[in-house]
Formats: C-alpha cells, sequence, structure tokens
C-alpha cells in the first residue's frame, strides 16, 4: 500500500469508522444514482486521481469519470466528475472526496497565481517540506499542477545544511566535511545562509546550493554578486506575491517558498446526486 492509499484510508477511517449512521438509516437496500461533482468558483484543478480512489476505495464497483485534468483551468459551474454507483456508497464517500479535491485544487491555483506574477522565466519557484502530515506526496503534486517545481521531498533525498545542523557541528566547514564523507557523491551539498560572513564561509567549503535565508534585497544582490555562478543560489523566507518579482530581480536561480502549501484556500466544491 503506498502513501497515499493509506491517507485515504486514515480519512475514510475518521469518517467512517463507525458506519455512516444517516445513510445506512435511510437507505436500506442498494439504489443505482449518478452524482456530479460542481465547481462554485473558478480555480486551477489537482487531486483527480485521488478523488478517484476515494470513491473506488468505498466502493470498487463505483464508474468515475473525471471530465477535466490535473492543472486544467476550471471556470465556475464546471462539472468536473460524473460517479455513478450505489447511493450508500456516494454518499459515504462525498466528504473525503471533496476534501481532498478542494485542499490539492487549492495549493494548485495559489502556485499558479504565484507563477503567473514571477515576471522571470529563468528563475524557478519551489516548494518546501512545510506541507500537512501524512500529505506530502499529494501536496508536491498538487504545486506541480499549478505550475511549480518541488525541492527535495524529504529528509532521505536531498541535502541541506541547515543553521541547527551548523551550530552543532561547529561550523558551516566542519558540517560540510562531515557530510561529504559520508553522503553519496551522486547528491548536492546544500548550506542555508543568512549573512555574507555564511556566503564567503559556505563558498569557501564549496557548496553546490546556498541558500539565502530571510535576507532583504540588497543583501540578496550583494550576495549573488560574490556567488558568482560557483554555486547554485537559493532564496527562501519572506516570499509573497508582493516580494516575489523584488527577489527574483537579485540574480537567485531559486525562489524556495512554503506558502504554496502552507497558506492555500481550499476551493469551493459541491456533489450533488
Amino acid at each position: 500500500m503506498d502513501m497515499t492509499e493509506q491517507i485515504i484510508r486514515l480519512a475514510l477511517f475518521e469518517d467512517t469508522c463507525l458506519g455512516d449512521v444517516t445513510t445506512e438509516s435511510i437507505f436500506l437496500h442498494p439504489q443505482e444514482k449518478t452524482a456530479i461533482i460542481v465547481a462554485k468558483q473558478d480555480f486551477i484543478l489537482a487531486g483527480t486521481d485521488v478523488a478517484k480512489k476515494v470513491f473506488h476505495t468505498v466502493d470498487s464497483s463505483m464508474v468515475c469519470k473525471p471530465h477535466f485534468n490535473d492543472s486544467d483551468i476550471i471556470k465556475k459551474d464546471d462539472v468536473i466528475f460524473t460517479i455513478t454507483g450505489d447511493i450508500r456508497s456516494l454518499l459515504t464517500a462525498e466528504r473525503v472526496a471533496l476534501n481532498f479535491l478542494q485542499r490539492l485544487s487549492g495549493i494548485a491555483t495559489l502556485t499558479r497565481k504565484f507563477v503567473k506574477a514571477l515576471d522571470n522565466s529563468k528563475v524557478r519557484l519551489v516548494d518546501t517540506r512545510k506541507t500537512t502530515p501524512g500529505w506530502r506526496k499529494i501536496e508536491k503534486d498538487a504545486v506541480r499542477a499549478g505550475g511549480g517545481f518541488n525541492h527535495r521531498f524529504a529528509l532521505y533525498d536531498g541535502i541541506l545544511i541547515k543553521d541547527n545542523h551548523i551550530t552543532a557541528a561547529g561550523s558551516i566547514a566542519a558540517a560540510v566535511s562531515l557530510v561529504r564523507a559520508r553522503a553519496s557523491h551522486l547528491m548536492k551539498v546544500e548550506v542555508e545562509v543568512s549573512d555574507m560572513a555564511q556566503v564567503q564561509q559556505a563558498l569557501d567549503a564549496q557548496a553546490d546550493v546556498i541558500m539565502l535565508d530571510n535576507m532583504d534585497i540588497d543583501e540578496m544582490t550583494k550576495a549573488v554578486a560574490l556567488i558568482g555562478k560557483r554555486a547554485v543560489v537559493e532564496a527562501s523566507g519572506n516570499v509573497s506575491l508582493q516580494t516575489l518579482n523584488a527577489i527574483a530581480g537579485t540574480g537567485v536561480d531559486v525562489i524556495s517558498c512554503g506558502a504554496l502549501t502552507h497558506h492555500a484556500v481550499s476551493v469551493d466544491l459541491s456533489m450533488r446526486i
């Protein structure tokens, strides 16, 4: 069972661990019905595969037909899904399926706003690990649906030496040296820095990627000039729609933005029998 299946089963257990008392009281026998999921606003779609899996997990005999794909622009009153099956299964799956679609589409929609606002095709907008626990894969999929890119998925697939690593190791040089002695040669080493002295230390340690954390625009500009082409430069911290292009204008290569996932607002959807 993959992680998406696990969170679907957990969400369904949370909602139906002792059954669906309302539906089971009204419908004592199977009745085939058709439901549609309708958009109540404009947004960017994400989570169609997850929603389908919710319906099929509740009842594998349900027929789910999506009318759009992830990344598509949805307009108010568009019919996104048509689902046919036992009324009891439809009603039991409804809220969980909508929760996934609404949340993931909200992330895709916010990401698309950032991507459209970024007036610099040379700068890559990426997400962070600031995701809902258990939802990381599907939330990062939603970022891609919105036109953004993914940073590392977890602690195991990318090296990022942060402030606490540096403090505990004693210095940037020591932390980088320890990492390079043990990590695969195929992994790049990224170091988080907060001032110009640390930028120089990261350069001296031959970091592959230097993250400028919470620097102001002037300091970022100076850091990019100092680094030159000796490392990939990432900007992080205080990234918003209002600051995005000023940050991009400093010459950084990558902008990481936690708001893509933790500031997204769920879109408005409805399922109708």
